[in-house]
């Protein structure tokens, strides 16, 4: 069987699965207490890269271009359990049209995420303009005051953010070459992630423009009153990105 090169397979589901599947932070020596976060690698592996599979050939067997969305990085209830940013298993279900098996999470982050594709007329419709991932693609956990396992950005350890940049600094070029648009990309969180990207697009030239927009756990967590605001400042740039 001849294999494509991953420019020539004719499908955007093809070159991304090709690319998110098989991520991988070898040689990359992270800061002592940091472990990683890969789902595809972790204990729903199998669960993981079929949530993924059907994912990508559900929403994106085509070859249209689409707008980045990045996050920040998965975390363990979101990205982390199903392999797809902003989406824990209720979602997954229940605005994807994807079962979950043997696994069950809830994310606030997701709940906010999801009333953004609603509104933005739905998971066809949004997928159809854009693609979400995270500016650094696997997550990483440390223990925590009580024992247990926490998220961490890969921002709030300098020593980590360094380790990763050289992986980051890939992984957007692939991305990108994937078939993405380059004029504009939305990035969330207007904080750490906006300024780390920001001067990351402004050594590898990228994108021509970066909106950057709130997080979702910002919001659920400060701003739950105003979540239909937020809501429409995400409609508002999808709508100026057109």
């Amino acid at each position: 069987m001849v294999t494509l090169p991953h420019y020539l397979l004719p499908m955007l589901a093809d070159r991304l699965l090709r690319h998110v599947m098989d991520l991988s932070l070898d040689g990359v020596v992270l800061p002592r207490g940091v472990g990683v976060l890969d789902p595809f690698n972790g204990p729903n592996a199998d669960e993981v890269r079929r949530i993924v599979t059907a994912f990508h050939l559900k929403y994106y067997s085509d070859d249209r271009t689409r707008t980045l969305m990045l996050g920040i990085n998965p975390g363990r209830l979101g990205a982390g359990s199903t392999g797809l940013s902003f989406t824990d298993t209720k979602r997954c279900e229940s605005d994807l049209g994807i079962p979950v098996h043997g696994l069950r999470t809830h994310e606030p982050s997701s709940d906010f995420f999801y009333r953004m594709v609603r509104a933005a007329g739905g998971a066809v419709a949004f997928t159809g303009r854009v693609y979400v991932h995270a500016i650094c693609p696997l997550g990483f956990v440390k223990v925590g005051p009580k024992g247990s396992a926490i998220n961490l950005n890969y921002y709030d350890d300098k020593a980590l953010e360094q380790a990763v940049t050289p992986f980051v600094e890939h992984w957007l070029r692939t991305l990108v070459g994937c078939g993405m648009r380059t004029d504009t990309v939305l990035c969330i969180g207007t904080g750490k992630n906006a300024a780390y990207f920001s001067k990351l697009n402004e050594r590898l030239g990228l994108f021509e423009r970066i909106i950057a927009l709130e997080h979702p756990r910002y919001v659920m967590q400060y701003k739950a009153r105003s979540i239909e605001v937020y809501v429409d400042k995400y409609l508002k740039a999808l709508a100026e990105v057109g």
